[in-house]
């Protein structure tokens, strides 16, 4: 059986908080506003597994109006999806990715971005692709006001364990 998420994020930017994507810090002068460490990356991504999955949403999983997820780290956030995601007999077949930012250039940190993904997901590095967009200097992206992420997952899951989890 085979299974396709989709998952999305943007979050503005904001002085005074630090840049991540995929895990990865990277040096701008601002960063994702966000009641987590706000990496839209990770979020888009564990949105996209948990549709695949039929298993909610990342605001399902973790509730923004909770404290207990202020400043979270996103890559703890995500390992925890995947844990539920593999216990139903799900895994990761491939995800590719979209960031849309104007600055900073994000080539030069792409393989960085894959290899943190893959090690998150605990999953080959040539599973994951990640590539940029600009946002044309069109609002809010292309303005350097938000960062925004789009990431599409395939998950496949064995016949006989699909048929197991229908009787349950």
């Amino acid at each position: 059986m085979i299974r396709i998420g989709l998952g999305t994020d943007i979050h503005r930017l904001v002085e005074n908080r630090k840049f991540i994507i995929g895990g990865v810090e990277i040096p701008f002068e601002k960063g994702e506003d966000g009641h987590s460490d706000g990496d839209v990356l990770l979020h888009a991504i564990t949105d996209a597994v948990l549709g695949a999955a039929g298993l909610g949403d990342i605001g399902s999983y973790f509730p923004p109006e909770d404290d207990k997820w202020k400043n979270a780290d996103s890559a703890e956030l995500l390992r925890t999806v995947m844990k539920d995601v593999r216990s139903c007999g799900w895994e990761i077949n491939n995800i590719d990715c979209v960031i849309k930012l104007e600055k900073p250039k994000f080539l030069s940190y792409r393989q960085k971005v894959i290899d943190s993904v893959a090690n998150i997901l605990q999953i080959d590095s040539d599973k994951v692709f990640v590539k940029a967009k600009t946002g044309e200097k069109l609002p809010p992206v292309g303005t350097s006001e938000a960062v925004e992420a789009e990431v599409v997952c395939l998950l496949t899951q064995a016949a006989e364990e699909s048929d197991q989890l229908r009787f349950l």
